[in-house]
C-alpha cells in the first residue's frame, strides 16, 4: 500500500503481515493505541513495533541461499 509524506507514519498489523496480508492499522487518539479492522488486533506503539520486528528476525535470511545444512 503507497503512504502518502504527510502525517504520522502508518504501521502495518503484524497478524495480517506473518499470514502474508498488507493492511494498514489505524491510529485511535482517544486511547492511544493502534488497531487493525481485519483481524481486531491493538495495542501501543511500542507493542506494534516489538511484534514487528521479530517478523523482521523470522525472515531475516529469506534472501541468502543456505547450501550447508
Amino acid at each position: 500500500m503507497a503512504q502518502g509524506r504527510k502525517g504520522k507514519l502508518n504501521y502495518r498489523c503484524p497478524r495480517c503481515l506473518m499470514r502474508e496480508i498488507d493492511m494498514d492499522m489505524l491510529f485511535d487518539a482517544e486511547k492511544g493505541e493502534y488497531y487493525c479492522l481485519r483481524c481486531s488486533f491493538f495495542g501501543p506503539e511500542a507493542e506494534v513495533l516489538r511484534v514487528n520486528a521479530e517478523f523482521r528476525d523470522k525472515y531475516l535470511d529469506r534472501a541468502t541461499r543456505i547450501t550447508d545444512f
